[in-house]
């Protein structure tokens, strides 16, 4: 296991951080105590140190557990977790943005997790209702209190994430150092915005759903039913296709195709830190999964699999890529012009 800086920070995180959404049964899924503290052992004696869990997985559970699973060791690891989303049903105040959950929540998360700090508090999704300034000042005054020490983003717009570093800049707070998105062969557009907005923040990216929730193993192809089988993105016969071509590269380097998949996103783009959340519900799936830190794609490979899933970067993006207007904004010298900006 090789260690990266979280985001423009002095922090070290393993370059795959283990996501434990399956530790606890009480949504009909996942894996029980006993096998959850198994996948947890297997990943920290690989090396790994970096966790991530929220509020809202299996009712608290999985919080619970690793707080157990970190006692012996708790400033070995990198414990992340994040608030928003609710935490019961009714009470328009338990669920959301906005300061007061923010600070019930994190307290919540301490008390389960049985720990005084918070390594990375993630904002889980933007709820678009509480303004900006009112998020960050409250993450400011969390991360000021001692009580969290980074902060990171996730499936929220990339131009409030933008307004939110800006901001946090001007006024002497804490900015997001990482981003957490959905990011996969089968979901790339997030590649349009939000990726070299990353990139020009020197933002993390912490993609789930490498492995399309199954898909991308080629399980759905014999006709394998589960709890995301319906999901009609990772159903479609595009979808089928892109599987189908992982099957072949991995059948072609004689390894399995979730490693190709998570393998693809730790590749496909050099200019960012890309840390990918691999989860398990059991020991010996995990095993395989780390196993994609034994090999890389070849070129070959990788534009194979660029090709069978590539999106269309669509209204700016490929007008100012047009030859025509590229001649209009340098002059008739782009090609001539040395830079490093994340667009080609």
């Amino acid at each position: 296991m090789q260690y990266k800086l979280f985001g423009k920070t002095g922090l070290r995180v393993s370059e795959l951080c283990l996501g434990t959404m399956t530790f606890g049964t009480e949504w009909g899924y996942g894996a029980d105590k006993e096998e959850s503290k198994r996948i947890f052992d297997v990943y920290a004696q690989a090396g790994g140190n970096f966790l991530d869990t929220a509020n809202r997985y299996t009712e608290g559970t999985s919080e619970r557990f690793l707080g157990e699973f970190i006692q012996s060791d708790r400033h070995h690891f990198v414990v992340s977790t994040k608030y928003t989303l609710r935490d019961q049903t009714g009470d328009p105040n338990l669920a959301g943005s906005h300061r007061k959950n923010m600070m019930r929540s994190v307290e919540a998360s301490l008390k389960r997790l049985n720990t005084d700090f918070i390594d990375v508090l993630w904002v889980h999704a933007w709820d678009h209702l509480t303004p900006v300034d009112e998020v960050l000042r409250g993450l400011d005054d969390l991360i000021r209190s001692g009580k969290v020490l980074y902060l990171g983003v996730s499936d929220t717009p990339a131009w409030v994430v933008s307004m939110s570093n800006v901001m946090a800049e001007l006024r002497g707070w804490t900015a997001f150092a990482g981003l957490q998105v959905e990011y996969s062969l089968l979901q790339r557009t997030v590649e349009r915005d939000l990726f070299p907005m990353a990139q020009h923040f020197g933002m993390s990216v912490t993609p789930w759903g490498a492995i399309g929730g199954g898909a991308l193993t080629g399980k759905y192809l014999q006709g394998a039913s589960g709890r995301l089988a319906e999901n009609s993105a990772r159903r479609s016969t595009r979808s089928n296709e892109i599987a189908a071509k992982v099957l072949e590269v991995a059948a072609r380097l004689g390894v399995e195709p979730a490693q190709v998949a998570i393998n693809w996103t730790r590749q496909q783009n050099p200019g960012l830190q890309v840390i990918p959340l691999v989860g398990a519900r059991t020991a010996t799936q995990l095993e395989s999964t780390l196993a994609s830190l034994n090999f890389t794609l070849d070129a070959e490979s990788m534009e194979e699999l660029d090709a069978a899933s590539a999106v269309p970067k669509g209204f700016p993006h490929e007008f100012l890529a047009g030859d025509g207007v590229r001649e209009l904004v340098y002059g008739g010298k782009y090609q001539q012009i040395q830079h490093n900006l994340p667009h080609k």
